[in-house]
């Protein structure tokens, strides 16, 4: 079974964290997965820095800008992880756009992916319906979990067509904002957490975007299956560098 789906039935709220992948430095990438393994983190989506990442906000967009000028590409990122599964088991998600990736070859991508032991790809701006069309069977042959967004201005309609269409959890942006521009969950965030709740979807939902301490994490898996941290944790590798992943962990989560 997918590592993703296995991680989905554990009877605890999960923490998946976000980082730009060769940042602060090019060599950390494999580091920073195993410290947050090793700190209890229960999945990890790892970015792939793109020139133009229309959904981040300054935080990722800057570990971005680093990331390339310090080197990554596609090619030393799948060069870096090729051991990965001799010292880590937990799920990994590549999460990007779809340019690179297209770039690579959307078949030759995914099958790297399933050589070196990744679960899942997230990439926002593959539309829906051309990926049911032109790639659904690719991501399949490979045995890659593909994830979709839902954000607060996605149709009843849609969403319940992508939790038709998945095979893991819903990724539940939870604003129509870019990522790390946020702090704490308005009444409106919660109107949104309630009502996705009540349409009882097939899929498990993990929310993403302004979720950075303890206080949200818990609101933000009050009524979803978990949370995922991206710029509060890239902000914390700024000030700390990998060493203390151990420490922002702990704030996290007990």
């Amino acid at each position: 079974m997918n590592r993703i789906k296995q991680k989905l039935q554990e009877d605890q709220k999960l923490l998946s964290i976000y980082f730009t992948a060769g940042y602060p430095k090019l060599d950390d990438t494999v580091p920073i997965i195993q410290e947050l393994e090793k700190n209890g983190v229960d999945m990890v989506e790892i970015g792939l820095p793109f020139s133009d990442p229309l959904a981040d906000g300054p935080t990722i967009q800057e570990s971005s800008t680093a990331a390339l000028k310090n080197g990554m590409t596609t090619e030393i990122l799948f060069e870096q992880l090729k051991d990965i599964r001799k010292t880590v088991s937990i799920p990994l998600i590549i999460m990007g756009y779809f340019n690179p990736v297209l770039q690579y070859g959307v078949e030759d991508f995914c099958k790297k992916c399933a050589e070196i032991g990744i679960d899942g790809l997230i990439l926002p701006d593959l539309p829906f319906d051309v990926y049911q069309e032109e790639y659904e069977h690719i991501f399949k042959k490979y045995g890659l979990i593909n994830i979709f967004l839902i954000t607060p201005q996605t149709s009843e309609e849609r969403i319940r067509k992508i939790d038709a269409a998945s095979d893991g959890f819903v990724y539940m942006v939870s604003s129509a904002s870019t990522t790390g521009t946020k702090t704490g969950f308005g009444a409106e965030q919660r109107e949104y957490f309630e009502k996705i709740a009540s349409l009882s979807l097939t899929n498990p939902q993990i929310v993403g975007f302004g979720i950075s301490n303890r206080e949200t994490f818990e609101q933000a898996t009050k009524k979803a299956k978990g949370a995922i941290i991206g710029s509060a944790f890239i902000k914390h590798l700024t000030q700390n560098g990998v060493a203390k992943i151990n420490t922002f962990i702990k704030s996290i989560r007990v």
